[in-house]
C-alpha cells in the first residue's frame, strides 16, 4: 500500500465469516438473468409493485431462489456452497447457521444494489485483474486448472471466470457503498465524553497490559548502480506500453512489488484527501488521462504511474513499484553502526532521544525521539495482546529503559529493510478505561459505535425502500434485520 507510513506493520484482522465471502462461495445472478424470477408472497400473483428503487415487474417463481434484494437474486445453492466451503477449509459449519449466512448475503446485496443506484463505478478491467490473480493463486494451490474446475464443478475456465467476476464485482460494489456511507463520519471530543459517561462503572471496557516503545532505525541505501538498473527497467516498461501498446495492468501484476495493488493490476482510485505519500499524488495529478509518468521515487521505492481515468478531483490510476536491492555489505555496516550508537548511549555520551534525532533513518519517529505510535489511534501505548508478534518477540524480555541489540527492521512487503535498536520506555498493567489516560482508545471505540449506528440507520431505511422478497422456506429465520418487513 502507498499510505503514509505508520510506525508499525500490523496484520489485518478479518472476521471469520467475512473472509469466507471473499472466497469463491457465492454465485450472483441479476434479476434479469432469471427472467425477473422472484419468489412471490402468493404463487398466483405475477405482478408485484416494488419500492422506490425498482420498477413494476412481472415476476415468475423460480425454484431454488432463497431471496431477492433489488436486482440481485440469491439462490439456495449459494448458501449451501458457503457451508461446503467452510467445511472444505477446515472450519466448523455448526459455528454459523444457514439463516445467518443468508442474512449476511442479503446485506451484501443491499449495499451492492444501492451502489449501482448511486452510480458508484467499478472498472471491469480492475475486476478482471483481480480475477486473474485469484485464479493464479487457486491453480498454484490445487496444482492445475483442471483440478480447480473439478473442485468447483465447473465445465470450463470461461464459466469459472465469469462466476468469479460477478462475485468480485458485487463484493467491490458492496465495499465502496459502505465506504461512501461512512466517509464523512467524524466524532467530536464532546461526543466522546458523552458516550463514555453513559457507560456504567461496572461495564467499563478493560484495556490489557500495555507498553511504550522507542526505536532507532538504520535503513541502508542501495548502490547507484542498483538504482540505475531499477530505473532503466521501469523506463523499458513505460516504453513498451507507449510504443507497443503493452498492457500496463499486466506488467503491474507480473512485476510490481506493491502487494496492496498488484492483484488489481496496480489500480488505485484516489482523490486529494487520500492518505497516500505526497510524491505519489503530486505525480498523479500532474498527468493527463492515459499518460504514463517517468520513473519517480518515494519512501517505498521507484514507480511509474499511469492515469486511467479523471473524474473531477478523483483519479483512477495504476502504478508499478520496484525496490532496489541493498547489498549484504551495506546491511552489515548498518548493523555495526547501531552497535556503536547503542554503546554511546549506554556510556551516557548521549540520550536515546538525542541519538534517535541525530542518527535514525525513520523520519516518522526520529523527530519525536524515536517514540513509536500505535497506527490504529496514534497513541504511544501498545496492548500486548494486540501488538505485532514480531515486534513483541523483540522487546518482551527487555527491562525498563534497557536497549536491545540490533534486530531486523522489516520493510512494507515483509523484506529485511535494515536494522533497529529498541527500548521499552514504560509498562502499564491491565486496567479499566480511564477517560484522561485512555482518551485515544475511547475515541476509537466511540467512533466505531457511531459508524455502526449510521450503517444500521442506512440499512433500515434502504430495506424499506428496496424490493425484497424472502422465500417461504426462509421466512422462519430469526434475522437480525427486518428483511421480512413485518
Amino acid at each position: 500500500m502507498l499510505f503514509k507510513k505508520n510506525n508499525l506493520k500490523f496484520m489485518k484482522r478479518i472476521s471469520y465469516v467475512a473472509g469466507l465471502f471473499s472466497f469463491l462461495a457465492v454465485q450472483v445472478l441479476t434479476a434479469q438473468e432469471v427472467a425477473s424470477g422472484i419468489v412471490n408472497e402468493e404463487a398466483s400473483k405475477n405482478v408485484v409493485k416494488t419500492a422506490d428503487t425498482t420498477q413494476v415487474t412481472t415476476r415468475i417463481k423460480v425454484d431454488g431462489v432463497a431471496a431477492v434484494i433489488g436486482d440481485y437474486v440469491i439462490l439456495e445453492s449459494d448458501v449451501d456452497k458457503i457451508l461446503i466451503d467452510i467445511r472444505s477449509q477446515g472450519g466448523k459449519a455448526e459455528d454459523v447457521t444457514k439463516c445467518q449466512l443468508l442474512g449476511k448475503l442479503m446485506e451484501d446485496k443491499l449495499y451492492a444494489h444501492h451502489a449501482v443506484q448511486d452510480s458508484i463505478e467499478v472498472s471491469d478491467t480492475e475486476i478482471q485483474n483481480v480475477v486473474s490473480y485469484k485464479i493464479e493463486q487457486f491453480v498454484a494451490q490445487v496444482g492445475s486448472m483442471e483440478k480447480l474446475l473439478q473442485f468447483y464443478n465447473k465445465d470450463s475456465e470461461e464459466s469459472f471466470r465469469e462466476e468469479l467476476f460477478e462475485i468480485e464485482k458485487g463484493r467491490e460494489l458492496s465495499d465502496r457503498m459502505r465506504s461512501k456511507i461512512l466517509e464523512e463520519i467524524e466524532i467530536t471530543p464532546e461526543e466522546v465524553r458523552q458516550w463514555f459517561n453513559k457507560i456504567p462503572k461496572d461495564e467499563l471496557p478493560v484495556f490489557g497490559a500495555e507498553m511504550e516503545l522507542a526505536q532507532i532505525v538504520k535503513l541502508p541505501k542501495a548502490s547507484k548502480e542498483e538504482i540505475d538498473r531499477v530505473v532503466n527497467r521501469l523506463k523499458e516498461m513505460k516504453r513498451d506500453v507507449e510504443e507497443n501498446g503493452a498492457s500496463f495492468a499486466t506488467k503491474a501484476i507480473l512485476n510490481s512489488k506493491d502487494e496492496g495493488s498488484r492483484a488489481k493490476g496496480g489500480f488505485y482510485s484516489i482523490n486529494k484527501k487520500t492518505n497516500f505519500v505526497k510524491e505519489f499524488k503530486d505525480v498523479a495529478y500532474s498527468l493527463e488521462e492515459g499518460q504514463v509518468s517517468d520513473p519517480f521515487e518515494t519512501d517505498f521505492g521507484w514507480h511509474i504511474l499511469m492515469v486511467e481515468k479523471i473524474r473531477g478531483q478523483e483519479l483512477d490510476v495504476r502504478h508499478i513499484l520496484l525496490k532496489p536491492e541493498v547489498s549484504d555489505k551495506a546491511m552489515d555496516e548498518a548493523k555495526e553502526e547501531l552497535n556503536l550508537i547503542r554503546k554511546r548511549i549506554m556510556d551516557k555520551e548521549m540520550t536515546f532521544e538525542e541519538a534517535a534525532k541525530e542518527f535514525s533513518d525513520q523520519k516518522e519517529t526520529k523527530f519525536d525521539g524515536g517514540v513509536l505510535r500505535n497506527p490504529t489511534n496514534f497513541d504511544t501505548r501498545f496492548e500486548l495482546n494486540k501488538i505485532d508478534p514480531i515486534l513483541y518477540n523483540q522487546v518482551r524480555d527487555l527491562k525498563g529503559n534497557e536497549i536491545s541489540l540490533p534486530v531486523i527492521q522489516e520493510g512494507d512487503t515483509g523484506n529485511i529493510a535494515g536494522y533497529k535498536i529498541l527500548r521499552v520506555t514504560d509498562r502499564h498493567d491491565e486496567h479499566p478505561a480511564d477517560f484522561s489516560k485512555d482518551y485515544l482508545k475511547i475515541q476509537e471505540l466511540a467512533l466505531r459505535d457511531k459508524q455502526r449506528k449510521v450503517i444500521e440507520e442506512w440499512t433500515v431505511k434502504k430495506i424499506k425502500d428496496t424490493y425484497i422478497n424472502v422465500s417461504p422456506d426462509n421466512r422462519s429465520c430469526n434475522f437480525a434485520l427486518n428483511w421480512l418487513k413485518k
